[in-house]
Formats: structure tokens, C-alpha cells, sequence
């Protein structure tokens, strides 16, 4: 994987080598590339990273942090769809919905609720994910296992949220040690009849594929190590 940093060619590089690995990942799993999409990460990376990376064919943006991308969306010049894809704090509800076109980190019914009235008051059917605590990690946000299929009948109650699917992270461990939690979360997404997976990052999106992954979160793999953030 080439640097992120050096520019415009190697992020370029990158995306056609995560394309590359994804087509490659479809075809073991007999799936057609089209069922799944590339969200690029680009927490902590400037908004020319993020132009550099549309440009390279990347439609889908990823951010961790409202704040972060408050700041950054308007300096980015290129269309993208973006992805709120970290814990999100509910009195950032109303911010959240203004900046984002998807909210996969939707990790309790009260934080659903709180998007639904933001929703309906800026007049936006929502796209969110319910994010499931799929390790069963006390350090981790999430829906516990046992509390997803009722949070999600009442999410879907809710006319201003379209839920769409559901994302986890599993615990940290090799691709093949993800396996489990990656079948585990789908045979969860086909008993709600939901449409969308969003699991796998760099490390391991090929695995997720595999596994019927149809959102895998990329960051590392398309423009680099990540810079430090500004001491506070």
C-alpha cells in the first residue's frame, strides 16, 4: 500500500487497489461487485485527501466525529455521500443530521429518537444503521445482542429514520478470528430482513465480504497512517 501522503497518485493507487481487493473478494464469494460499497475514512485527513479520493472514484466519505466534519465538508470540493461512523453523543443529534446523508453508529433507541425528531424537524427521512455490540466488549458502544431485534422494530416505527442495516465492529483479533462475528451479524440482518451489512476495515473487509459485508469501512488502506491530532 502506497503512502497517503505523497499525493493525488498514490491515493489514487490505493482506491484501485482496495477496488481491486474488494472485485477479487467478490468473485471468492460469488457476489457481484456491485452489492458492496467503499466508504473511505478519512478521519484526521485535510479535505484535499478527501477531494483526492473522490476524484479517484470514491463516492462515499466516512467520518468519526460531528466536529470534525463541521469543519471539513464545506472545504471539500467534490460530492460524496457521508457517513457518520463513530459514537455519537445525543445532543449532537440536530448537527449530525444536517451533515450526514447516513448515521451507522446508532447504538440505542434513545439516540434514535432524538435523530427522529431532528429529522422530522429539518424535513429528512434519515438513513441510519443500528450499531450491535457484537463482542459483547464493556469498552465498546452498541446494542447488547439480546436487545437488537426489539430496538429495531421500534426504530423502524419511527417514520423520519429509515433503518437500513446494521454495522459493528468485532472484537480485535485476525480476519479469521472476525469470521464468526461477521456470520453472526448476518444471520442478525437476515432475521430483521434488513438490506445492508456495514462490517470490515482495512484489516479485514476482505473477510467481510466473504461474509456478505455490503458497506466495508476502508481509512488505512486508502490514504495512509493516520496523522496525529492537535493536542487539545
Amino acid at each position: 500500500m502506497t503512502d497517503g501522503s505523497s499525493g493525488t497518485v498514490s491515493i489514487r493507487e490505493n482506491v484501485a487497489e482496495v477496488e481491486a481487493r474488494i472485485a477479487r473478494a467478490c468473485e471468492r464469494a460469488g457476489r457481484s461487485r456491485d452489492e458492496v460499497t467503499l466508504v473511505a475514512v478519512s478521519k484526521t485527513f485535510p479535505a484535499d485527501f478527501v477531494d483526492e479520493a473522490i476524484e479517484a472514484g470514491i463516492t462515499e466519505v466516512g467520518e468519526n466525529r460531528v466536529q470534525e466534519a463541521r469543519d471539513k465538508k464545506p472545504l471539500v470540493r467534490g460530492s460524496a455521500r457521508w457517513h457518520l461512523i463513530g459514537h455519537l453523543q445525543t445532543n449532537k443529534s440536530k448537527d449530525a443530521v444536517k451533515l450526514f446523508d447516513v448515521i451507522q453508529a446508532v447504538d440505542s433507541l434513545d439516540l434514535a429518537e432524538k435523530l427522529a425528531r431532528a429529522a422530522d424537524a429539518q424535513n429528512k427521512r434519515l438513513e441510519i444503521m443500528l450499531q450491535v455490540n457484537i463482542g459483547d466488549e464493556p469498552q465498546k458502544s452498541g446494542i447488547a445482542r439480546g436487545d437488537v431485534e426489539s430496538i429495531a422494530k421500534q426504530t423502524a416505527a419511527l417514520p423520519s429514520l429509515h433503518v437500513i442495516g446494521l454495522m459493528a465492529i468485532p472484537p480485535i483479533g485476525t480476519p479469521e478470528e472476525s469470521r464468526p462475528y461477521f456470520r453472526e451479524l448476518r444471520s442478525m440482518r437476515n432475521a430483521l430482513g434488513l438490506q445492508h451489512l456495514s462490517m470490515g476495515m482495512s484489516e479485514d473487509f476482505e473477510t467481510a465480504i466473504e461474509e456478505g459485508s455490503t458497506i466495508v469501512r476502508v481509512g488505512r488502506a486508502i490514504f495512509g497512517s493516520r496523522p496525529a491530532r492537535p493536542a487539545a
